[in-house]
């Protein structure tokens, strides 16, 4: 899948649209939202101004000089707009492609006598519906008529089923849930645009993101120096006037374009661009820049338990045999009663006996009939020709189908029923004929290597809290198993978001992964919203990233990429700020010379003239942006380190790097231009 991604990320559509954007964006209304560059496109403007009417500026002395000032600076504002396009473009293609996923769903509505195939969104309140195993029950309802087993996890947390039954204190259901089992008669109770979802789309919609500290240092970094070196400009025009200097306005444009970070305004969408092309080696798509940047800085990591900690299915963990019956026979007996059952647990239940090392005879299935599970009798099973009738179930469901066959009940049975329940976890009974042979000890199993995972996220200094809608008991057993910091049971979409507030109100940037309908408004008001790509396609559309793996701890992986980023800006930024001291003794001395002799003692470099050296200057500005690009894209590499060490070596690396390379290379450039002027 991440080769795929890589292929797209610049795709030929993708390109010709940035490149259209490019000319789009020279709005200034939009430009004004990059400080830097809207600097620029102003002094590209002016000079423009002075290109078409030299005459009226008293500029026809210096028109081809002009021209390719102005030809420089509109080269500079089309890269930086284009660079800005091409990630916009990259996180639509992403939205695009996810939003793709999300269908309608089809009900069988009761139209007289007889069922009619509409869309759920024509259902209006009032409305009846059929919905059998396996389908969705397509809008917000009560059930009217019969019982069934109806699967909330991707609403509600829980992952154990819930019966619904007509006339009930649960009769109430969700548009979006699973009937498990059985057969339902609903009738819908809400209008389109007043139901559940909407609800969680409306909480979405009121969530909003928070900018990180270092978006908003950054921001006010650029805005200050820009601030300062347009006063330094200023300020020129009258000392030079004073001096008996002639500096012409397109010079003083130059030096001010030269002097503002104009190479990290430019490159701020490019390190972007390369966040999310480095996420999608890990199967995880980011729908921004910021997004992955901001997983750099996150303190506190949120995690929906269902479906993401855990598999959201219940498993058979252990056998329990009670009375005087063994282990060994009590699996064969739940094997054979598993041999038809497709569900996850029934499986489970197979995959464990293998496990475990018990061998059955599954031949004795042969020609047997299997009993399915139904919502009235809890149970399933399977009648085996040689007369056996084997059943596999709730607890009280098993007990009364044993006594009705004449069977007694063991002593234990209770207690190791109460036990597991203890646990957090679901009791099924396994029974033939007349006798209880024991339990299956069924839970939402943790995923593999969690533990692990979530205690290499407090090494990095992120607590771990676990929301979920099971009962407190039940969570406190998924946490201890899982390795998490803190949990938060029976929790509501409501409670997550409060507790997501609350950290942000305390200055931590907080990130959320999940996978329901009920964590959209979560994944929403995080800073960083990870969804699981097996979830509902309300919690990927309210996420900034999707996993699609549903790994929760590649949120490891995610910091690591977003920790490279913040480094990869304050190296560039540092580079791009050490510039300006060899534009500095480029330009200064080439605005003076003519009038002060003695200024050329800063003429370092030795460059050719007054105009060769401003237009050097100028190019490098330009071209020092594209040159860069490998660098932002391909992203200074990270290694934990103290942060002193990582000062010095950004400075040396990149502090003095940036001094150098401008020197060198606008000597370079001006030995060319020299020979045209």
């Amino acid at each position: 899948m991440s080769t795929v991604q890589k292929k797209k990320l610049l795709t030929g559509p993708m390109v010709q649209n940035a490149l259209k954007d490019s000319f789009v964006k020279l709005n200034p209304v939009t430009l004004m939202k990059n400080p830097v560059m809207f600097v620029v496109e102003i002094g590209t403007f002016i000079v423009l101004l002075m290109v078409v009417l030299p005459g009226y500026f008293h500029a026809s002395d210096a028109i081809g000089f002009n021209i390719t000032v102005f030809f420089i600076l509109l080269v500079t504002v089309l890269f930086a707009n284009f660079a800005e396009a091409l990630a916009e473009g990259r996180g639509k293609a992403q939205a695009d492609s996810l939003k793709k996923t999300k269908q309608d769903i089809s009900a069988n509505k009761v139209a007289g006598g007889s069922i009619k195939i509409v869309a759920s969104s024509e259902l209006r309140k009032g409305d009846i519906v059929v919905v059998s195993q396996g389908e969705l029950i397509p809008g917000d309802g009560e059930v009217i008529e019969g019982l069934a087993s109806v699967d909330e996890s991707a609403i509600t947390g829980e992952s154990a089923p819930v019966i619904k039954e007509a006339g009930g204190d649960f009769n109430s259901v969700t548009g979006g849930t699973r009937v498990v089992s059985d057969e339902i008669k609903v009738r819908i109770t809400s209008d389109p645009g007043e139901s559940f979802l909407d609800r969680m789309i409306s909480l979405v919609e009121g969530a909003k993101r928070q900018k990180t500290p270092n978006e908003i240092a950054l921001n006010t970094l650029l805005i200050s120096l820009t601030i300062i070196f347009m006063i330094v400009v200023v300020t020129l025009r009258p000392i030079a006037a004073y001096l008996d200097v002639d500096l012409e306005i397109p010079v003083l444009i130059a030096l001010l374009v030269c002097l503002i970070p104009t190479t990290i305004g430019g490159l701020l969408s490019a390190i972007g661009i390369a966040g999310m092309d480095r996420v999608t080696q890990f199967n995880v798509l980011a729908m921004s820049g910021k997004a992955v940047e901001a997983a750099g800085d996150i303190n506190t990591m949120i995690l929906d338990k269902t479906g993401t900690i855990t598999f959201g299915n219940r498993m058979a963990s252990d056998f329990v045999p009670v009375g005087k019956e063994t282990t060994e026979d009590l699996a064969v007996w739940a094997a054979l009663s598993s041999l038809k059952d497709e569900t996850p647990e029934g499986r489970s239940v197979i995959e464990l006996v293998k496990k475990l090392g018990y061998s059955y005879d599954a031949g004795l299935a042969s020609g047997a009939e299997f009993i399915e599970f139904r919502a009235e009798t809890r149970m399933s099973g399977i009648d085996l020709p040689d007369g056996h009738k084997v059943r596999k179930g709730a607890v009280d469901s098993v007990k009364h189908w044993v006594a009705s066959q004449g069977g007694v009940i063991p002593d234990n049975l209770e207690q190791h029923s109460n036990i597991i329940a203890g646990k957090g976890g679901t009791p099924l009974a396994v029974a033939v004929d007349n006798r209880i042979y024991g339990l299956i000890y069924l839970k939402d199993t943790v995923k593999p290597g969690m533990k692990e995972r979530f205690e290499e996220l407090r090494k990095m200094g992120i607590k771990t809290i676990m929301c979920t809608g099971d009962n407190p008991l039940t969570a406190a057993t998924i946490a201890a198993e899982a390795g998490v910091d803190g949990f938060i049971a029976e929790s509501t979409p409501e409670n997550k978001i409060e507790v997501i507030r609350r950290e942000q109100k305390e200055g931590k940037l907080v990130a959320m992964t999940g996978d329901g309908t009920n964590d959209a408004p979560a994944l929403a008001q995080a800073d960083v919203g990870l969804a699981m790509n097996s979830g509902t396609s309300a919690a990927k559309e309210a996420a900034n990233m999707v996993d699609l793996d549903s790994d929760p701890s590649k949120i490891i992986e995610v910091v690591a990429i977003g920790k490279q980023l913040l480094m990869t800006r304050g190296a560039l930024t540092t580079f791009s700020i050490a510039n300006d001291i060899a534009k500095y003794f480029a330009i200064i001395p080439a605005m003076f010379t003519l009038a002060i002799p003695e200024m050329e003692v800063l003429n370092i470099m030795g460059l050719g003239s007054p105009s060769s050296a401003i237009i050097s200057a100028l190019i490098f500005n330009a071209i020092i942006i594209p040159l860069l690009i490998p660098l932002a894209m391909r992203g200074v590499s990270y290694k934990p380190m103290s942060s002193t060490r990582l000062l010095r070596r950004n400075i040396i690396l990149y502090g003095f790097g940036g001094v150098a390379v401008p020197f060198l290379g606008i000597k370079l450039i001006d030995m060319v231009v020299s020979l045209w002027i």
